[in-house]
């Protein structure tokens, strides 16, 4: 496949773009998690930064909300972020040491969201109203969560080695990974929906039926560390290689290709798709943007 690729500067060396979504005004949104601030990076190419108080809020995982609003992660400060298109900022105060990564909206009209440190499931209301579900391991670090085509979640587990799916009443079933300590981390639901999730100590990408069975697909670099992963609408998917600093395509035939980013060690994290291609967002300061 021939990609354009090229990088756009977005801000500063240190304010580490992690999460990336598109917002629901057309324009890309990112989590700075070492500045502690939100971007906005518009079609014209502006970018407008937004900054979070208090400090050291260290925001990770970004989503549109049912509401029109972008909601995230603040793995700092145990609270889960509201921002609108204009930027009007809110944010609802999670328990000490829920630690939350992931979030995706959920078929309900409510966000969910992983409580990293603290082995559970969390979801909130647009309103605030919030509750949370004990998943049934110790350590398991729950890292990312998306909405599947069958009206769950499923989310990673990367020190629990397993993939898990959560009902909406809160019944919780594990599937344990064939490879050990393959540490999943990204997850994603393809338009025919088919889980896909990357195994970040492995060096594989994988894929989970409804009924819970499991495919893993080795990498040709095995030292990659795939991190975040979105469906190509072709029945394939693209990923970040945080650790070779490129992005990697998986086609519907199972072939993999992947594409060097054009500054050394960029550290590309989160990952998704528009309409004008494939978007990565570099820890360094920058997106990728690619174009098949």
């Amino acid at each position: 496949m021939t990609v354009e690729n090229r990088e756009i500067p977005l801000t500063g060396p240190d304010s580490g773009p992690y999460g990336i979504t598109p917002g629901p005004d057309g324009a890309l949104w990112l989590t700075l998690a070492q500045a502690g601030g939100i971007a906005r990076f518009s079609p014209d190419g502006a970018v407008r930064t937004y900054p979070l108080e208090p400090a050291g809020s260290r925001p990770l995982i970004i989503t549109t909300g049912p509401d029109g609003a972008l909601w995230f992660t603040r793995s700092g400060d145990d609270r889960i972020g509201r921002i609108t298109v204009d930027g009007e900022q809110r944010t609802i105060a999670l328990p000490s040491g829920t630690g939350p990564c992931g979030i995706a909206a959920g078929p309900d009209g409510a966000l969910w969201y992983t409580g990293m440190t603290s082995d559970t499931i969390g979801r909130v209301e647009t309103d605030g109203t919030h509750n949370a579900f004990p998943l049934p391991v110790t350590g398991g670090f729950a890292s990312m969560i998306t909405a599947g085509a069958d009206r769950a979640l499923w989310f990673t587990l990367n020190q629990a080695n397993a993939v898990g799916r959560i009902d909406l009443d809160g019944t919780v079933t594990l599937y344990p990974l064939p490879t050990a300590k393959a540490g999943p981390v990204g997850i994603t639901c393809g338009d025919d929906g088919t889980i896909w999730f990357v195994e970040i100590a492995a060096g594989q990408l994988g894929r989970i039926d409804p009924d819970g069975e499991i495919v893993e697909i080795p990498l040709p670099d095995r030292a990659a560390r795939p991190h975040a992963i979105v469906a190509d609408p072709d029945g394939g998917a693209w990923f970040t290689e945080w650790g070779a600093n490129r992005i990697g395509h998986l086609d519907p035939t199972g072939r993999i290709e992947s594409y060097p980013l054009p500054t050394s060690n960029s550290e590309p994290h989160g990952i998704t798709r528009t309409p004008k291609g494939i978007w990565s967002a570099l820890e360094t300061g920058a997106i990728a943007q690619l174009t098949p």
